[in-house]
């Protein structure tokens, strides 16, 4: 995708969704953190039915180590991977209040320490808490960056660097939203809906449908 289109191309994304927010239910930088973990390897809906009462009981790391894994386990036990996920965010928590007062860290490396947080966890936070202009590469976004020709890669690192070299600053803020929104409901892994495309004229899939 050459630069002239690459700007085309969230030129019409920004029109049609000037400020993007994430669907992840959160009140602070612990409970997106929290939420964005247990989203691996699960739907946000899925997450999103499970942590209102997680959330309700325990928005703090202090109060999510009073509550312990056990209980933690029994609000989650609806999401894959539930076990894992419970041990890993009582452990987050401890490391938390441990390391860091109990305040969630603004930067990448310190968060890539805590248990369950990799690189694109703590991109997303960055970007959603903080308002860094990071990109987190899901499988929406990778496979978007592959298919319109935006970003191409075989590793989730690779596109996320090619992205930070190809987005116009004016929209890194919010890029990742946009694909990650456009991957979910238009350019869909099985069946992309070239049809309703706002940014049809700008992807350069091979394979997608005329209109």
């Amino acid at each position: 995708m050459t630069p002239d289109k690459v700007k085309a191309f969230f030129t019409c994304l920004q029109k049609l969704n000037p400020e993007p927010k994430g669907e992840l239910f959160y009140t602070n930088p612990f409970t997106l953190l929290v939420a964005v973990a247990l989203s691996a390897q699960a739907t946000d809906k899925g997450v999103n039915k499970a942590t209102p009462a997680l959330f309700r009981a325990a928005d703090t790391p202090a109060k999510m180590v009073a509550l312990g894994e056990e209980k933690i386990r029994d609000h989650i036990k609806t999401i894959g991977l539930f076990n894992a996920k419970a041990k890993n965010i009582y452990a987050m928590s401890v490391l938390l209040i441990e390391k860091y007062g109990g305040v969630v860290p603004a930067n990448r490396d310190h968060l890539m320490t805590l248990p369950g947080v990799g690189r694109k966890t703590a991109n997303v936070v960055l970007n959603m808490a903080f308002g860094h202009p990071t990109m987190a590469v899901d499988t929406h976004i990778f496979r978007v960056s592959n298919r319109t020709g935006l970003a191409a890669g075989k590793t989730p690192d690779k596109v996320e660097a090619k992205l930070e070299r190809v987005v116009p600053d004016a929209f890194k803020q919010h890029a990742h939203h946009w694909l990650i929104l456009h991957g979910r409901y238009i350019c869909k892994a099985r069946t992309p809906l070239c049809g309703s495309c706002p940014v049809y004229d700008q992807c350069g899939y091979r394979k997608k449908i005329k209109i």
